[in-house]
C-alpha cells in the first residue's frame, strides 16, 4: 500500500479528526515504529508501520462501501426528530455508524451509496468530479417531445439555473408520462425542481444508476457491498 500522511491515517482509522490528529502529533502522543513523531505531514505505510497513540496500537478500520436500494418513505439522516424510518435501519447494527453518500429525499427511491470513507464520499458528491446519476421520473399529465430538449438546455427555478446532461421521453399519455434524466451535479431536489419549473409534478422518482453502478435487481430495502473493482472504477480519475 502507498504511504499516507500520519494525520490522515489517524482520521481514517477512526482515532481522531485530522485537526485533532495534528494536535496529538504536536503533543508527542503518536509513535511510529517506536519513534515519537512530532512533525506534521510525516508519512506512514499502513501495511508495514506500527502506529501507537497514547500507548494504544492503532488498527485501521475496515472501509465499507455499500449499495442500498432506498425505499420510499425512508430518510437519509442519522437520526430524525419525527421518528420516521431511517436509511440506517436497513443495515446491520454494526454498520449504522456509516453515512449516506449524498441524499435522496424521503419520497424518492433507488440507489444510494453508504460508506465510512470520507474521501470516497467527497469524490462521489463534489461537482468538480461530475459523477453522473441516472433517474427515472414519473410525471403527472402528458409530457411533449420537446420537454427533454428544454431539460438539457436548462431552466430557472427560484433564481437558480438547473439542467440535465441528458433526457429522453420513455412514455407519455394524458394522465402520466415517464422521463429518464442524467444529472452531473445533483443539487437539492433537482429533478423535482426541473419539472416544477415547467409546471409538472413528479409523482415517483427512482435513481437507477450512480456512475457505472446500476440498481439492477437489488430489491427495495436491500443492500449489497460494492466489489473492489467497482470501488476502483468509481474512484478512477476521469
Amino acid at each position: 500500500m502507498s504511504t499516507v500522511r500520519l494525520q490522515k491515517y489517524l482520521s481514517e482509522a477512526g482515532v481522531a479528526s485530522r485537526r485533532t490528529g495534528e494536535a496529538l502529533i504536536r503533543a508527542g502522543k503518536v509513535e511510529v515504529n517506536g519513534q515519537t513523531i512530532r512533525v506534521l505531514g510525516s508519512k506512514v505505510d499502513p501495511d508495514r508501520d506500527e502506529v501507537v497513540v497514547d500507548g494504544v496500537p492503532i488498527q485501521p478500520k475496515r472501509k465499507l462501501y455499500l449499495a442500498v436500494h432506498k425505499p420510499r418513505g425512508h430518510v437519509c439522516s442519522r437520526r430524525d426528530e419525527k421518528g420516521r424510518p431511517l436509511l440506517g435501519d436497513l443495515l446491520p447494527k454494526e454498520w449504522r455508524h456509516c453515512y449516506p453518500v449524498g441524499r435522496l429525499d424521503r419520497e424518492s427511491e433507488g440507489l444510494i451509496f453508504v460508506t465510512n470513507d470520507g474521501e470516497f464520499a467527497l469524490r462521489m458528491t463534489h461537482p468538480r468530479h461530475g459523477v453522473r446519476k441516472l433517474y427515472v421520473a414519473e410525471v403527472e399529465g402528458r409530457v411533449k417531445e420537446t420537454v427533454p430538449g428544454r431539460l438539457t438546455r436548462g431552466v430557472t427555478h427560484r433564481g437558480e439555473r438547473l439542467r440535465a446532461e441528458k433526457a429522453r421521453l420513455l412514455a407519455s399519455n394524458n394522465t402520466r408520462s415517464v422521463v429518464e434524466l442524467e444529472l452531473a451535479e445533483g443539487k437539492n431536489r433537482e429533478v423535482r425542481r426541473l419539472f416544477a419549473a415547467m409546471g409538472f409534478k413528479v409523482t415517483r422518482l427512482v435513481r437507477e444508476r450512480i456512475g457505472p453502478i446500476r440498481l439492477g435487481e437489488l430489491r427495495a430495502g436491500k443492500w449489497r457491498t460494492l466489489t473492489d473493482t467497482e470501488v476502483k472504477t468509481l474512484l478512477a480519475k476521469k
